[in-house]
Parts: C-alpha cells; structure tokens; sequence
C-alpha cells in the first residue's frame, strides 16, 4: 500500500493532479482545497497518500497533512460518506474547522459540502461528535456545554442565556461557546442574567 508520495507536480485535473515520481505519473485524487494549495507544474511535492483497491482498480487520494487524511477516513465511517463526499468536506472545511463544526453540532457548516443535506449532515455530526475532539483542538467541556443545549438537558439558566444570544441574533455554536466561556469565568451557579453579559462580552472580543 502507498501512504505518501514526493515528487513533482506533473498536471491537474478536475479533482486529481498527476505526481511524477522518478518518472512514474501518479494520479491522485485530492480535496479542492488542496489542490489548491499544491505548487504549480514542475515544482517539487509531496503527499500523504490513502489508497483504496477494488477489483476493478486502485484509486489513490491525496492529502497535504496526516490530519486531513485521517478525516478523510474517519467521516468514511458514516453511512451514505463515500469518498466523494469526504472529499467535499475537505474542500471547504479545514481539518480544525471540520472537528471543531462536528464537535459543536454546526450542521449548518456540514451541510455546506457538495452532496451533503441537511440529513446526512445531522448523520455525520450525530455518529462523530464524540470523536471530533480528538481530531480538533476543541475544549470537551464546551462540546458537553452544546450537546446538553441541544438535548435539552443543559441546567436551566445556562440554556436560557444561550437562548437569549440566539434571539439576539447569534448562531447557537457561537451563542454556545459564548456562555462556555462565561461559566468558566462566572462559575456553574451563575444566573442567566451574569452569563449573557458575560457572554456578549466574549462575543465582542
């Protein structure tokens, strides 16, 4: 199995650039974003590689960091996330972005990927929240904080200052993360009241 390949860029394609490795042309097929990303023709690079066999053929896909190829298996895991998919996450979502939109339940931002609806985004997030801290630098308690909002089971003033923020015209991820932060500072008896100030004053920073 091939896990990385350094050579030069060769072409690109739609969705695949053809690396040259000591005169052997590699088709790769990468994320938008990283297509992006990778030098012009003629120049040196190199790729960390997932390598998928079938019968009928062998298919390499490329990645410009180990994380990114990591979420490209991980959301594989997912029923209805075939590599299609996982490669337009990647293409508009960064790895951090992509943990840190999973662990706070941002179907929205999932939803954003070409053939991801509001279905199978709620899947995605749904079967890998509990692992999208491992993959993002996301603080676990203000995971806890928005799953409990969103379960309705959050203690009764930390769900009415979200719900506040959220009438005020925030999103309930950053509306979330707001009141996280404020019960850090205010503590967990704080009132509703403490932690919206508290909160408005995280979300002008």
């Amino acid at each position: 199995m091939i896990g990385k390949l350094k050579g030069v860029v060769d072409s690109f394609g739609e969705d695949f650039v053809i690396l040259d490795v000591q005169g052997v042309g590699y088709v790769v097929h990468c994320s938008a974003r990283t297509l992006q990303r990778l030098p012009k023709a003629g120049e040196p690079a190199e790729l960390a590689i997932e390598t998928h066999v079938r019968e009928d053929m062998i298919r390499l896909y490329g990645f410009r960091s180990d994380p990114e190829r990591e979420w490209f298996r991980l959301l594989q895991t997912v029923q209805g996330v075939g590599s299609k998919v996982a490669l337009g996450l990647l293409s508009v979502l960064e790895p951090d972005a992509l943990g840190s939109a999973i662990a706070m339940g941002d179907k929205a931002a999932v939803a954003r990927a070409p053939g991801v609806g509001p279905r199978l985004a709620a899947r995605i997030v749904a079967e890998l929240r509990e692992k999208a801290p491992v993959f993002a630098p996301v603080d676990p308690a203000l995971v806890a904080l928005a799953g409990a909002v969103e379960d309705r089971t959050a203690p009764r003033p930390v769900a009415d200052a979200v719900s506040a923020l959220v009438n005020l015209g925030y999103p309930q991820v950053q509306a979330s993360a707001a009141v996280a932060a404020a019960l850090k500072g205010a503590g967990d008896d704080a009132e509703a009241k403490t932690l919206i100030r508290l909160g408005l004053r995280e979300l002008a920073r």
